[in-house]
């Protein structure tokens, strides 16, 4: 069950959901999948042991391995989020610091909390303040004072903020002071320590201001500063010492090799000398296509006083436009001539920064963040990317991923129709996957070499559409509208994009492009731009069924002005309902001949994060909008009962951060999901009241939801630790008769019987022990039993049940004891139970009736164990 800590700023109000929880016994099942991972942003290594380490990813939370990566455990798990930014270990004392907020500025980058705290090895975790800072890049802790702490805060991503700059605390955290403050738009980004001397720091300035239309990622803000007394006062490099200090400086990253020398590499957005290029109109070109001069590498040996670049070329291919997300640079504490350097590609030079060779040989993801150089053996790298965890032993020649963990970043996740139904998604740049919905995490596709989920397409992977007639024609995509349609069983791709032609504007499509086929006649495809696109012959022919549905283009550097979500009514063909990243929600009944504007009485100018028409009723519409790029983490989820002409709020006594999916149920039109920033909640009653509906999945971002209706199982989409899966048919079934009755005791499967129950299948085997769970729902408080009887009356097992309610369960394993097995022969003389090998009698063929008694009131249900032919 999810533990809730009160905490104040970001997070203060989101603990006003009701503590009451019908569905604690409810326990999520994670299914993958973990070997394409996800971002990691810091390391903190053992030295004296460095197959001993924590892992810290951007929305995953913080892993811990001490056998190399071979496996990882979770150590966030009851922490409050799942967003770092930094972590730093004090390996005497075993303190472990965490600084939450992500701070590489991407599109997904969630905010923190603030610094969080454990002594424990992560069991519980205490929140020792900065709260309002969002976003935490680096934290050094005194080894010989573990009170003595500084933290370098970047500050918020979409908004100006007084809680950034460095701080420090000599107490603990109890009370905190800030050292260096620049400006409300400018943050620290890195902070290094001389290993020799930690009094010398230098701490890396950035000034940048990110919108849902424009990244602004440099200004004359940005620049080094440097302590000399442990980062209580600071001092700021000018330009007379060499390093640049004009408004083109973006992301900076420094590290130091001793008290005196440093380097420090800088994203400069200047473009480079006779520039002439003109921007591109399509928006994948201009993340790659670029003409600002890049990474640049500075060192001082004076300790700060002079700086010179180190090389005369440009480092080509290292940032390209978005060097925003890169600039760390590391040198080996052993040779102040081998400097790593995290980019696209990770980048190594052995002569100080003169020239380069990149160590991303195979096996190794791209987009790559932080290194750890072994000070005992520089060839011993661990390095941390888009794709989680590489470690290498010969320099980059080599590299071992260790990806055992679900820590996949998902934005969308579908399903199909087969018998045995596989799930699909898009993650954050790790492509678009799919794999059997009953994956369980191992690692014998080793020896088969084959694992369970199937690469479709790369690129930041984003929806995913099945023609469910065969499950085998696939839509899938990547980033800004870039789309392919795949049949699974030839192998055949084909490019379906809409594209303008050469009389028109560009079509505008936003990072995650909606696609959707009509459940009415699945050749029919939908497609958002700044316009509604149709094809009725599967992507092959488009055409425009509406005008420009945004408030027009925006300039800037991020598409903008785009539709975001599609909707179509199972009930009518044609009954569409849109929403754009601008706040606009339009309507059609008749397939885009006519258009209504239906969000003027809703919050404008939020990001409408999902549209949903209703399983039950053709003029029920539901939708969510998300304020989180303008660092808004209200809950916004809104209802329509007359196709937008009224909007009913869902979520006004509830505020569990910014929405990203609501789902009604496919059963029951009671039920309702909601998927936020952190976490996934239910509602049982329309949306009057929420509860928390997680458990074993962490406080996490839940992006999407889908529910396999044959099945009914409910798949979550998270972004950070991939996908999860439960059963709902129980819960659908609690509706306003049972909740009159006030119990009920849910259908049972049929299980087969087996001889080896209770016994090993080979000597150095687990024994196998079978079970059943046997469900049941109280509404209110009471004491429960739970009686079970063969055909012939006897009781085979009889349980009480503390006073609880909600939905609840017990597990039986089939055994009896001596009388019953005594009892059950002697009424039929046919049936002989023999004693298995843990000393156990078990039930025989047969059919039993439970029984539950709750409130002087009883319900029963037929349990079959069947003979196996």
């Amino acid at each position: 069950m999810r533990k809730f800590v009160v905490l104040v700023s970001l997070f203060s109000s989101f603990f006003s959901v009701a503590q009451e929880n019908t569905f604690q016994s409810i326990k999520f099942q994670n299914i993958g999948p973990t070997i394409m991972s996800g971002r990691i942003v810091d390391f903190s290594v053992n030295e004296n042991n460095p197959q001993e380490f924590y892992a810290g990813y951007a929305t995953g939370g913080l892993w811990y391995t001490n056998n190399n990566g071979t496996s990882f455990e979770s150590v966030m798990d009851n922490a409050p989020t799942q967003n770092i930014g930094c972590v730093t270990v004090d390996w005497k004392s075993g303190l472990i610091l965490v600084g939450t907020g992500e701070v590489n500025s991407s599109r997904s980058s969630y905010a923190g909390i603030g610094v969080l705290k454990s002594t424990d090895k992560g069991k519980t975790w205490t929140n020792i303040g900065l709260p309002d800072s969002h976003h935490i890049s680096k934290i050094w802790v005194n080894p010989n004072d573990n009170n003595e702490i500084v933290v370098g805060v970047l500050g918020h991503l979409y908004s100006k903020n007084e809680e950034r700059g460095v701080f420090k605390t000599t107490n603990g955290g109890k009370t905190w002071t800030k050292t260096l403050f620049i400006n409300d738009e400018t943050g620290i980004i890195d902070i290094s320590f001389a290993p020799n001397n930690p009094k010398i720091m230098f701490a890396a300035a950035w000034e940048r201001e990110r919108k849902a239309y424009n990244f602004k990622g440099n200004g004359i803000g940005s620049g080094i500063y440097k302590s000399e007394d442990a980062g209580t006062t600071w001092k700021k490099i000018d330009a007379n010492s060499g390093f640049p200090t004009n408004k083109g400086m973006g992301r900076i990253g420094v590290t130091s090799f001793n008290e005196n020398i440093a380097y420090a590499i800088v994203d400069n957005q200047n473009l480079r000398p006779n520039s002439k290029k003109e921007k591109s109109t399509d928006a994948n070109t201009n993340l790659f296509d670029t003409e600002v001069i890049g990474a640049e590498i500075y060192k001082t040996t004076d300790g700060g006083k002079n700086w010179r670049k180190t090389h005369n070329q440009f480092i080509n291919d290292a940032f390209y436009s978005y060097g925003y997300y890169f600039a760390d640079i590391t040198v080996d504490e052993s040779d102040e001539n081998r400097l790593y350097i995290s980019a696209v590609p990770l980048i190594f030079s052995n002569d100080g920064g003169k020239s380069f060779e990149s160590l991303s040989q195979d096996n190794v993801h791209s987009d790559h963040h932080v290194c750890w150089v072994n000070p005992k053996n520089p060839n011993h790298v661990i390095n941390g990317n888009d794709g989680g965890v590489n470690i290498t032993y010969d320099n980059g020649k080599h590299w071992i991923k260790c990806n055992n963990q679900a820590v996949g970043q998902f934005y969308t996740v579908n399903v199909d129709n087969k018998e045995d139904y596989e799930v699909y998604g898009g993650l954050q740049d790790n492509g678009v996957w799919a794999g059997p919905s009953n994956y369980v995490h191992n690692v014998d596709w080793l020896q088969d070499g084959r694992y369970p989920y199937e690469f479709l397409s790369g690129g930041d992977g984003m929806q995913v559409q099945i023609d469910t007639r065969t499950n085998n024609l696939v839509y899938a995509g990547s980033q800004f509208g870039n789309y392919i349609k795949i049949d699974r069983k030839s192998g055949k791709r084909e490019f379906i994009t809409p594209r303008a032609d050469k009389k028109e504007e560009p079509y505008r499509f936003n990072w995650q492009t909606p696609i959707l086929l009509s459940s009415h006649n699945q050749d029919i495809v939908y497609f958002g731009g700044q316009f509604v696109f149709r094809s009725m012959n599967q992507g092959k022919d488009w055409e425009k069924i509406s005008t420009d549905l945004t408030n027009g283009k925006v300039e800037g550097n991020v598409p903008f002005g785009s539709i975001t979500s599609i909707a179509e009514s199972k009930f009518k063909f044609g009954q569409l309902v849109v929403g754009t990243d601008d706040g606009n929600i339009h309507v059609t009944k008749n397939s885009g001949e006519n258009w209504i504007k239906i969000s003027e009485n809703l919050p404008q100018g939020l990001w409408v994060s999902r549209v949903r028409f209703s399983n039950f009723k053709k003029d029920r519409i539901y939708i969510t909008l998300n304020g989180y790029r303008d660092d808004n983490f209200t809950t916004y989820a809104y209802v329509s009962e007359d196709l937008g002409t009224t909007w009913k709020s869902l979520t006004e006594n509830f505020n569990q951060n910014a929405a990203n999916v609501i789902l009604e149920d496919s059963e029951n039109e009671n039920i309702l999901y909601l998927g936020t920033d952190n976490g996934l909640f239910i509602s049982m009653n329309k949306g009057t009241s929420w509860q928390d509906f997680s458990n074993e999945i962490p406080n996490v971002a839940v992006h999407d939801l889908v529910i396999q209706n044959r099945e009914k199982d409910l798949i979550v989409g998270t972004h950070g630790r991939s996908l999860y899966k439960v059963n709902v048919a129980n819960i659908q079934q609690i509706n306003e008769t049972i909740n009159a009755k006030g119990i009920a005791l849910f259908k049972l499967e049929e299980v087969y019987f087996s001889k080896n129950w209770g016994n090993k299948n080979y000597t150095w085997g687990n024994e196998s022990i079978p079970n059943v769970e046997i469900w049941y729902y109280l509404k209110d408080v009471s004491n429960s039993s739970i009686t079970i009887k063969n055909s012939d009356g006897i009781v085979v097992l009889n349980r009480q049940a503390k006073a609880e309610k909600g939905m609840l369960k017990i597990d039986y394993d089939f055994s009896i004891d001596e009388k019953v097995k005594t009892a059950i022969e002697k009424k039929d003389s046919k049936i002989k139970i023999t004693q298995a090998g843990n000393k156990k009698y078990y039930l025989p063929v047969g059919k039993y009736t439970v029984e539950l008694e709750a409130n002087g009131k009883k319900e029963t249900q037929t349990l079959i164990i069947k003979e196996r032919k």
